[in-house]
């Protein structure tokens, strides 16, 4: 078997290598792909650009399991059913890849104004002045927040300390920093 550690599984690139485990994965190297700074990038932000992701094309047929089944998912991202239902896929490499699709779909998604995925920890910039109420301040535009925390089972707020007070901020007021 050739050295997969130096070229993308997906794209063949050779920039920027590294070893990504599969959304839902034993942290095995079986279940794990060898991605390139490009693809990793999409993959990561959710911003996802089909004419790149043509490339699954000739990986969904790859003979490693875990490229079968990340092409499998990435191709149900796009909406492409016609590509999904193409594949051929081991009982346990569809398994995998039906449960990596069923986590994403009930995973909470937290976007800001932009539709930049945010995750606990990451630092917003408010984008209008936002009267606090009880706190009697208003948190200025361009006021930067950081270690944001997501509200729980409420995608349209995030918490965040403003002037030392934590407080809730609608997302659509926000963009990532």
């Amino acid at each position: 078997m050739a050295n997969r550690s130096n070229i993308c599984e997906l794209c063949s690139s050779e920039e920027g290598v590294v070893v990504v485990e599969l959304p839902v994965s034993d942290a095995s190297e079986e279940q794990s792909v060898y991605l390139c700074s490009n693809c990793t990038t999409q993959i990561e932000s959710g911003a996802l650009d089909e004419t790149h992701f043509n490339c699954l094309n000739d990986a969904m047929w790859s003979e490693t399991p875990a490229v079968k089944v990340i092409s499998y998912i990435l191709w149900d991202r796009l909406g492409r059913q016609d590509m999904v239902e193409m594949m051929y896929l081991e009982e346990d490499e569809l398994k995998l890849a039906l449960q990596a699709v069923e986590a994403r779909a009930n995973k909470l998604v937290y976007k800001d104004a932009n539709g930049v995925e945010l995750h606990t920890g990451d630092s917003i910039v408010i984008l209008k002045d936002l009267e606090v109420k009880g706190a009697g301040f208003t948190a200025k535009r361009g006021t930067t927040v950081t270690r944001i925390s997501l509200a729980p089972g409420d995608v349209g707020h995030v918490e965040g300390r403003v002037n030392g007070t934590k407080i809730f901020i609608k997302t659509e007021f926000i963009k990532k920093a």
